[in-house]
């Protein structure tokens, strides 16, 4: 009914591990909006940040946020002049919304628009809301069809996805490389099945958990090294000054840092995808080999070949989801995500 509202629970994080299960109104889309029935929304980094420390950095939760940024939804209303989306559709939920009118805008690089409105963040004051709700109203232009072949859960996965595209764009042409992969959580996992799709030759993983290397040989890497109980597999590749072409660095860590200056062949690159407080580095090591040691955030036309890309599962994103859990247990989700030796991919599920 037009002008009706739908009542539509949502998780509200008020401050550290303060998680509380809400109730409010949802009024039917407007004009170029979608009105989404939730399916599932993945749990991100920044996610469990907010809920176990309260933020991250200088980005601190001032006020109650909905968190999420990785969601799937089912189109359950459409505004006035919305086309190209149907009743029923399955759609990935793009969380990105720059301006479009701001100097880096307007000069082609809208993830560095200077007023961008980004789902789930505590990084604007007042945050932007984010998905980890069952209704939601979106502009149409954020929703992108999934197609019928697979799951809400991994539809939900195009956000991620999108971030490790663009990471493995940065390294250009990657048919024949040698490349290696620095922590392999969500991002990681995903990198290397974004640098299997590039034409990557062999890639190598590092990680301090067996669960997390196992998900990454799943994604299509070729060798795994714990390096917290055997690092030196990964040693072995320093010689002759280093073997690797590309290294994308996941794990946010100095010590993988360090790993991949020594192990990058001379003039190799290092995509430094994992964020971090402030490290040292052996600048040195990085001048004396010639490298080039560049930085990756974000997407933006990325994420529509991501969802193509799951929705024909040229890239099989299942080996990363690890749990699901129903709205109503997201606080016992977010525990869950923070024990990275079991859990990968930790997502909230909104259907009954």
């Amino acid at each position: 009914m037009a002008g009706a509202l739908i009542r539509t629970r949502l998780t509200r994080l008020y401050g550290q591990r303060d998680l509380r299960l809400e109730a409010e109104d949802v009024a039917q889309p407007g004009e170029g909006e979608v009105l989404l029935k939730m399916a599932a929304g993945g749990i991100c980094g920044s996610d469990l940040h907010y809920y176990q420390d309260g933020g991250f950095g200088p980005i601190r939760v001032r006020e109650p946020i909905i968190p999420g940024h990785e969601g799937s939804g089912y189109v359950a209303a459409l505004g006035a002049g919305v086309s190209g989306l149907a009743i029923g559709d399955l759609v990935a939920l793009n969380p990105s919304q720059p301006c479009g009118s701001c100097r880096f805008c307007d000069a082609g690089l809208p993830i560095h628009c200077l007023n961008m409105r980004f789902m789930g963040s505590a990084m604007r004051f007042p945050h932007t809301q984010g998905m980890f709700r069952d209704w939601l109203v979106v502009a149409a232009g954020q929703c992108f069809a999934a197609g019928a072949l697979v799951s809400a859960g991994e539809a939900a996965c195009a956000e991620p996805l999108a971030v490790c595209l663009h990471a493995v764009a940065q390294a250009g042409d990657l048919k024949g490389k040698h490349v290696l992969v620095t922590g392999v959580g969500p991002i990681g996992a995903l990198v290397v099945a974004a640098a299997r799709h590039r034409g990557a030759e062999a890639i190598v993983v590092t990680d301090l958990a067996d669960a997390a290397l196992e998900r990454a040989m799943a994604m299509g890497a070729a060798l795994a090294v714990n390096v917290r109980r055997d690092p030196a597999p990964l040693a072995a590749y320093e010689a002759d000054k280093g073997q690797f072409d590309v290294v994308f660095e996941c794990a946010a860590a100095e010590q993988a840092l360090r790993s991949a200056i020594a192990t990058v062949r001379p003039r190799g690159l290092i995509v430094q995808v994992g964020v971090t407080g402030d490290i040292t580095l052996p600048i040195n090591a990085l001048v004396g080999k010639e490298l080039r040691l560049i930085g990756s955030q974000r997407f933006n036309s990325e994420f529509a070949l991501a969802v193509d890309l799951i929705a024909r599962r040229r890239i099989d994103v299942r080996p990363i989801i690890s749990h699901a859990f129903p709205v109503d247990q997201a606080v016992k989700a977010f525990e869950q995500a923070g024990d990275r030796s079991v859990a990968c991919k930790v997502q909230l599920t909104f259907l009954p």
